[in-house]
């Protein structure tokens, strides 16, 4: 790695984060350029100072997820990685879709540390395969008690914008001059829909988009 890769690492356990900055030490390609320890201080510091890797702990005060959420989204260049002691699927689940791309466990090497540290300034993710296997199996999870949002998941960008305007009511001429598309591809992209969401018309995939509505609020607004 020949650029050199500047890093805050913000955890409350003011012991465990010195052994974290004493790990990266080791490589000189690595900077740590400040530490804090909460999620106030995680926010400001990568608003202030753009690290190119963030270090957050999952469990500190204000919460990393909600953190690693805010820096993601104010500071993009940014890129969140997860420290935790925690093995659970459901925190690994949550860090992921609160944009984190890396996922530490506590414990881990000082050289284990340091690749995923430079495997992440490479733009590449880093999970534990552990901790990869359970997010698999959450996901696996989700499927199965979930079959709906799967299918809803799996829409393209335009079908689920002919989907939101759908569910408001709007008729196909409507969408279409919404969209500004012809009715013909407005018919096409219903028909796309109908398929996989496994229903036969419009009013039943309102239905299931009704029971997704705050899903359908973030599609539009996007």
């Amino acid at each position: 790695m020949a650029r050199s890769v500047s890093v805050i690492v913000v955890d409350d356990h003011s012991i465990f984060r010195a052994g974290v900055v004493q790990s990266l030490a080791l490589d000189p390609h690595i900077r740590v350029i400040a530490e804090g320890s909460s999620a106030d201080e995680a926010e400001a510091l990568a608003e202030r100072l753009r690290p190119d890797i963030a270090l957050i702990d999952v469990s500190m005060p204000g919460g990393g997820i909600e953190a690693a959420r805010a820096i993601t989204q104010s500071v993009p260049e940014t890129k969140v990685v997860m420290l935790t002691v925690s093995e659970n699927d459901d925190d690994v689940f949550d860090a992921v879709e609160a944009g984190a791309i890396g996922y530490i466990l506590k414990g881990t090497s000082a050289r284990e540390l340091i690749s995923a540290v430079q495997n992440v300034a490479s733009g590449q993710t880093h999970m534990a395969p552990k901790l990869a296997l359970a997010l698999l199996a959450r996901a696996r999870r989700r499927d199965q008690v979930d079959p709906q949002w799967t299918a809803l998941e799996s829409l393209t960008p335009r079908e689920r914008s002919v989907l939101s305007l759908v569910a408001r009511g709007l008729s196909n001429r409507e969408v279409a001059t919404t969209l500004q598309v012809g009715e013909k591809a407005v018919k096409s992209h219903l028909t796309g829909i109908f398929g996989k969401l496994k229903v036969r018309n419009r009013t039943e995939a309102t239905l299931i988009a009704k029971a997704y509505e705050k899903q359908i609020a973030e599609w539009q607004a996007g």
